[in-house]
């Protein structure tokens, strides 16, 4: 479990190994495009400085971090220009995220605490976010009734942000296989905290026990994918997927990655940006609630239909035609 606080000690030394834009990127199935045009080009740039730099994934990350926070802080004012400074700064952040994984596959410097600071980067820029939006709130005549809607939809992001990236790691999984993907499972999670104990490893145990209650949700929510991910490891752990299989999953799943993208970052963030051009920030709450939601709902029913498709396909021994669901 040291891994999870260290770099991969296997990895090419900063800025020993660099690679093209396009091997910089995860997938074109799970990029969104606005990604592509703006954030993975940007980042990309920054990836490639901080390489020659010597500075680690983590630490971007950490940066990131700060500037997401700080963009939060800056909407809680009403004046337009502190909040045109804070959209750039959370702008910035997001090109941060974008380039703390592209340095990472640059370099083959990748950690499971990475992946851990990686999810949570968003949640303390979006806690920001929302604590920021409640006091403007009021200080605009809400009651403190604003912070029901305000929790409500930080809960909602944090569910959102974490099916998505699920899915799109089960996604990389498919047509990429492990070396493609950062998904994790719950029991080889179980085994590792399990092996750390509180007085030796206080902080890794922690890390872990929160990266593992993460994962716990994730499965929790999409348990005939779990089937599939079981039946799949068990079936071709060794030999790796079939090609056809590869092919067919990549055909009926890719039409969902649409929604994965609707509900993280670029979405939720045009739509905050308009409503405090047009000082209504509170509408961002119910936007999450009643918009984003019902997206969430219909993307997990999507992929619980697509992974029950196949595993009725691989568990009967069925050849892989392609059929539409």
């Amino acid at each position: 479990m040291d891994n999870l606080l260290k770099e991969d000690p296997t990895k090419e030394l900063p800025g020993e190994k660099t690679t093209s834009f396009e091997n910089s990127l995860k997938s074109n199935d799970t990029e969104e495009q606005i990604d592509i045009w703006f954030y993975r080009p940007i980042g990309y740039q920054i990836a490639l400085f901080c390489a020659k730099i010597g500075m680690t994934p983590n630490t971007v990350t950490i940066i990131s971090i700060f500037f997401g926070v700080a963009a939060g802080i800056l909407f809680y004012s009403q004046d337009l220009l502190i909040n045109v400074i804070g959209m750039l700064s959370l702008v910035f952040a997001n090109s941060l995220d974008s380039a703390d994984g592209q340095l990472a596959r640059m370099t083959n410097n990748k950690s499971r605490l990475g992946r851990i600071l990686d999810g949570a980067a968003g949640d303390f820029w979006f806690i920001s976010i929302h604590v920021a939006i409640c006091l403007r709130s009021m200080n605009e005549g809400w009651t403190a009734l604003i912070w029901i809607p305000g929790v409500i939809a930080g809960g909602s992001h944090v569910l959102q942000s974490a099916m998505a990236d699920y899915y799109r790691n089960v996604h990389l999984f498919f047509i990429k296989g492990t070396s493609g993907s950062e998904l994790d499972n719950s029991r080889d999670l179980q085994r590792e905290y399990d092996e750390l104990t509180w007085s030796k490893n206080f902080g890794m145990k922690f890390i872990a026990r929160f990266y593992l209650n993460y994962t716990n949700m994730q499965e929790s929510i999409s348990p005939k994918l779990q089937k599939l991910l079981a039946l799949v490891r068990e079936k071709y752990g060794k030999t790796g997927l079939p090609q056809n299989l590869i092919v067919d999953f990549r055909a009926q799943n890719k039409p969902l990655m649409k929604y994965t993208n609707i509900i993280q970052f670029n979405t939720r963030v045009l739509f905050l940006f308009l409503w405090l051009f047009l000082d209504q920030a509170w509408i961002y709450f119910f936007f999450d609630i009643f918009i984003l939601n019902p997206i969430l709902m219909y993307m997990v029913t999507r992929q619980e239909k697509v992974s029950g498709y196949f595993y009725e396909k691989i568990s009967t021994g069925n050849n892989y035609g392609f059929k539409g669901i």
